[in-house]
């Protein structure tokens, strides 16, 4: 029996993923290669000697990184299944149901980060378990004000997911004096694994809905992952906090206002953590409502009547964000050696790190706003399969870029707090859209997308490419 397009498509994906994941490899061994050993008597007194530190945070972070995703994957592709055609709930409930988790992450992204930085990084992650756990609980159960209950909480540990985990890494990082492109292949490598485990957990959501024959047991396994990253967080992982975190007296002022306030001064007064958050608002937003508007764009440029095999789909869409992650962490093993070949050489450069990712960020978001373009002009379904591929290849490269930015350019004090805060626009963006209905204004809110991602490439080409490498601080404000 002959391939399918979508099968012979997604073998030769896979085959790109294969090819840059060895030469991703071959890279990195001789950037390891390059770097000088300690002479003979010579003591080496570098944080990271011989690699056992780096390995160990690497490993600690990706384990955890790759359970809770596993978990947070478990419940995509089956949410909606349950509540339109298990509980059958009516269209507009269910978008209530969504909206109800966004505005639940856009007004508590802002606390969240707070609390994180006050109050222990470690501590909000192991929270995170706690509260995602109870979501899962919540949907088993088809009563409205448990349904709801259930979308804020998971609204909540979203915002934990995409702020407290990162923090902690950077900072942990940063004690441990891990080098920026060892910290950037760690991301790089997180968002490798984002997309295998992508891939295996869709896999695996559809078989136990095949043998169960429920909608609902995807959610089950969801929350037994969430408990044994508790265990695995809890057993391995280590505090840190941001400035005058974990001291009394952070109590006095539970819900840290003046902090925020503070926080929102410099985001203000700061160009390049506007950009940051213009950045975050434009592609994270835009990659939300794409989840949305995949679907019935192919089905309506493969015509009525025709049968998508939407699995081949998703999965080709998580080998192409594979590959980009993979394409990520080349570039950056090609740059580190370039840096380090001049430096021997006594040549200078003003190219650092920070300019290489606000480089790379723009050509992310001016890629992702041509795929956007080519989606909404072309009536072909091959031509819009692949923009939508390149579009997830660039997903794949935006994660560790945006966290690399965060990293450089936010001080650990305040960085998860930050984080969080950018998250605000982000989900009023995404609910406002939700409300004017994306199934029936999909090309508006697909060329509002691209627009805005071309506002935000140029403004990161503008603001952040001369950039000076430093950490914006926060200094204190008068009550």
């Amino acid at each position: 029996m002959p391939l399918s397009f979508y099968e012979l498509q997604l073998i030769c994906l896979i085959a790109f993923c294969l090819f840059f994941l060895l030469v991703e490899r071959q890279l990195s061994r001789g950037r390891q290669s390059n770097v000088k050993a300690p002479q003979h008597g010579e003591r080496d007194t570098s944080p990271a000697a011989g690699g056992s530190v780096l390995s160990k945070l690497t490993r600690q972070y990706l384990t955890v990184y790759a359970i809770v995703m596993g978990a947070d994957w478990l419940q995509g592709p089956y949410i909606y299944s349950l509540y339109r055609e298990e509980y059958a709930f009516p269209e507009r409930l269910v978008a209530a149901f969504f909206v109800t988790g966004f505005m639940s992450a856009g007004v508590t992204a802002p606390l969240i980060g707070v609390w994180a930085d006050q109050h222990g990084r470690r501590r909000l992650c192991l929270t995170f378990c706690i509260t995602y756990t109870l979501a899962c609980g919540c949907i088993l159960f088809p009563y409205l004000p448990v349904l709801f209950a259930g979308r804020v909480m998971g609204g909540i540990s979203t915002s934990i997911l995409y702020s407290a985990f990162e923090s902690w890494l950077i900072s942990a990082s940063n004690s441990l004096a891990v080098p920026q492109p060892d910290l950037s292949s760690i991301m790089g490598r997180a968002s490798l694994i984002n997309g295998f485990v992508a891939a295996a957990a869709g896999v695996a959501s559809n078989q136990l809905v095949e043998v169960t024959g429920t909608f609902a047991s995807p959610f089950i396994a969801s929350g037994a992952l969430l408990l044994l990253a508790w265990v695995v967080i809890k057993g391995s992982w280590t505090e840190n906090y941001g400035s005058g975190g974990g001291t009394a007296a952070t109590t006095s002022d539970p819900l840290q206002l003046r902090r925020l306030l503070q926080a929102w001064r410099i985001v203000r007064a700061e160009p390049s953590l506007l950009i940051i958050g213009l950045t975050q608002t434009c592609f994270e937003g835009s990659m939300y409502l794409f989840v949305f508007n995949w679907v019935p764009a192919l089905k309506e440029a493969a015509g009525p009547g025709s049968i998508l095999p939407l699995g081949y789909i998703f999965s080709s869409f998580m080998v192409s964000m594979m590959v980009g992650s993979l394409f990520y962490t080349s570039i950056v093993s090609v740059f580190s050696a370039s840096t380090q070949e001049n430096i021997e050489g006594g040549v200078s450069t003003s190219d650092g790190p920070l300019a290489l990712h606000a480089k790379l960020s723009s050509l992310v978001c001016a890629v992702s706003a041509l795929a956007f373009a080519i989606s909404i002009r072309s009536q072909d379904e091959y031509t819009r399969f692949w923009a939508f591929c390149t579009f997830e290849s660039c997903v794949g490269m935006y994660y560790p870029i945006q966290g690399m930015l965060r990293g450089t350019l936010i001080s650990n004090e305040h960085r998860a707090t930050l984080s969080s805060l950018f998250r605000v626009p982000l989900n009023v963006f995404v609910v406002v859209s939700l409300l004017t209905g994306v199934s029936s204004a999909r090309y508006a809110v697909l060329t509002a997308s691209s627009l805005m991602l071309v506002l935000s490439s140029l403004m990161t080409g503008i603001f952040l490419v001369d950039h000076p490498e430093r950490p914006v601080q926060i200094t204190p404000h008068p009550a």
